[in-house]
């Protein structure tokens, strides 16, 4: 006889063959709550809208639209997260898995760090917003050797009390050169 085994992905049990006949109900009975655990309440027409049904062709969702080619088309605009990242002992890390979004309030003079870019030959970008803290204290950024900005400056950052400057940084090669660009310095906030 063979004990009961699992499934490779998921670990569900599956009852031996030929044995385990009073426990196969509680065994399958644990591998759907399982699956609907997993599933977290998708519908069936959420699964809809990965499947592309023949290589070669392009399936439209509500959502987004993929071919076999690899490109992706969205329908109507991207909405992502915000992102706060936060430093520690004059570190702050922008992990690129995070987002696209990032946020910053800075309580101290710090040395940014990106990590997890994507691997070279896929774009990467990301927005950063700044923010001095209240007390004008004026705090200091200094950035990754690999980032180039025009005339290879570094901006100055706005130092006033709550001041803040938007930056945009782009990576094609895996973030070992950086683009950065400024998006605007001394922003108020709108009326």
């Amino acid at each position: 006889m063979m004990a009961d085994g699992t499934t490779t992905n998921y670990t569900f049990v599956k009852p031996e063959v030929g044995a385990s006949e009073d426990t196969w109900g509680t065994k399958l009975n644990a591998n759907w709550d399982a699956i609907d655990t997993l599933l977290g309440g998708v519908t069936n027409v959420e699964f809809a809208y990965l499947d592309i049904t023949t290589l070669g062709t392009s399936q439209a969702s509500k959502v987004v639209t993929a071919d076999a080619n690899g490109v992706t088309t969205f329908d109507g605009g991207i909405v992502e997260d915000e992102t706060a990242v936060t430093s520690t002992t004059n570190a702050t890390t922008i992990n690129c898995r995070d987002g696209n979004v990032f946020t910053h309030v800075l309580t101290e003079n710090t040395t940014f760090t990106f990590s997890n870019p994507p691997a070279s030959g896929r774009a990467f970008a990301f927005t950063l917003k700044l923010v001095q803290d209240a007390g004008a204290s004026g705090y200091t950024v200094t950035w990754p050797a690999s980032v180039d900005y025009a005339g290879a400056t570094a901006p100055t950052l706005t130092a006033t009390a709550s001041a803040v400057d938007v930056l945009v940084f782009y990576t094609h090669d895996g973030g070992t050169n950086w683009y950065g660009f400024v998006a605007g310095q001394a922003m108020g906030t709108p009326a």
